[in-house]
């Protein structure tokens, strides 16, 4: 038997789907969270973006993330035979609004946002799993297996599994982004002293990569990512795949001398997707539900919570004015599609040699250093500004490719498994 019929139903109740939750909740809307798991839960992506603290205002959780988080002001990169590092600094960004972020553990960080967006009004239940979704003309049914619940919309943010996005059959994989990836939480990282102690570290190798996030005092998030056939040829357990990875590389191998792993590591693949449409009449897709392209550059949670805040937005408008909702949800369509384009051309780049090469041999010069480190921030708004800058900074990557303007790396290191 259905129950009462909320204004908006959200599937999930990580960051892409307690955003809207908060804020039509702010606003009086009816709204419902279904969650599939009981929290706290283990998640990745623990890094945030200085572009994402506007929106921690606007939610009201900016000072209690504040008391729980590590501060990031920037980023290194490196490679992993150590012999290339550029260090870059948030505060450095081209007309950035915003000079630090958090890092922050996602159980911790999904938890504030469930209990804030309880808080503000929003029914949340836990350990609910919604089986399908079916559409009315005036509204949307949500089976779940404990009963029915009715709403006018629903924003699908069940994650990478979208239940919605599944159901159409809108899924779309990425050709060129099949990975795979593995992860833990450490302590005993070898860690810069000050402000760089609190930096996100990516360290590149020849066709994988490794992120190192401290999370606190003591706990690194340390994961890995290599190409999807590179590890299944290798025949290595996740747990094993990590160790040696951190074996080949000089730099990882003294980073993580004394490290311990904290728990088990955990591990995905072939993640990397894009859903043919975000809307329908009666739904949206947000988040990770929409679609997801790498860990690289901490782009998850910060789609996630762009895409809610914009979500949020529309359905707001529109339960005032369901006549505008064609026009607000192509709108919707077209900026998350945008965006998500923007990093797909930034992740796509990252992952050829030449990406390494020029970022690592930065150049004061038009301030091209300056228009990265803005993307990297979340700057994905237009901004003449940054646009040329970016233009000029691909256009050095594809010269660079048949030309070294920029000095070659010659001791790639590979997860390549060894001829027999």
């Amino acid at each position: 038997m259905a129950e009462q019929e909320y204004d908006v139903a959200i599937i999930g109740g990580g960051p892409a789907g307690t955003t809207p939750a908060i804020l039509l909740a702010q606003k009086g809307r009816r709204v419902i969270v279904l969650e599939r798991e009981k929290f706290p839960r283990f998640r990745i992506g623990e890094s945030l973006l200085p572009y994402s603290m506007g929106a921690f205002d606007r939610l009201g959780v900016r000072e209690v993330l504040k008391s729980k988080a590590m501060p990031k002001n920037g980023a290194e990169i490196a490679t992993a035979c150590g012999s290339r590092m550029v260090k870059f600094y948030f505060k450095n960004g081209f007309r950035l609004k915003h000079g630090d972020a958090f890092q922050i553990e996602r159980a911790v960080f999904d938890q504030v946002l469930l209990d804030r967006a309880r808080e503000v009004g929003a029914e949340c239940r836990e350990g609910v799993h919604v089986e399908s979704v079916d559409f009315r003309e005036d509204g949307v049914s949500i089976r779940t297996n404990s009963g029915e619940v009715r709403a006018r919309y629903v924003i699908d943010a069940s994650g990478r599994n979208s239940i919605i996005g599944n159901q159409l059959q809108l899924r779309r994989p990425y050709p060129n982004l099949r990975k795979f990836s593995c992860f833990g939480h450490f302590t005993g990282v070898q860690r810069d002293e000050g402000i760089d102690g609190t930096l996100t570290r990516l360290v590149r190798g020849e066709g994988f990569w490794f992120w190192l996030i401290p999370l606190d005092a003591e706990r690194t998030s340390v994961g890995l990512v290599m190409d999807a056939a590179t590890f299944r040829a290798r025949k290595l357990s996740p747990e094993a795949m990590l160790e040696a990875a951190f074996e080949a590389s000089p730099l990882m191998k003294e980073r993580m001398a004394a490290a311990k792993r904290i728990g088990e590591v955990h591990s995905a693949g072939d993640y990397s997707f894009r859903n043919e449409r975000f809307t329908g009449d009666r739904w949206m897709l947000a988040g990770d539900a929409a679609g997801f392209i790498d860990p690289i550059f901490s782009t998850g949670v910060f789609l996630a919570i762009q895409s809610g805040e914009l979500a949020a937005d529309a359905l707001d408008r529109v339960l005032d004015d369901p006549a505008c909702r064609d026009r607000l949800f192509a709108a919707y369509q077209k900026r998350v599609g945008g965006i998500m384009d923007k990093y797909l051309r930034f992740v796509t780049a990252w992952y050829e040699p030449e990406f390494i090469e020029v970022f690592t041999t930065p150049a004061k010069r038009f301030q091209l250093a300056a228009a990265v480190n803005a993307v990297l921030a979340g700057h994905v708004g237009f901004s003449w500004g940054i646009w040329w800058r970016m233009e000029l900074f691909y256009l050095v990557c594809r010269l660079q490719r048949k030309v070294p303007l920029c000095p070659r790396i010659t001791d790639h290191i590979t997860l390549e498994p060894q001829a027999a």
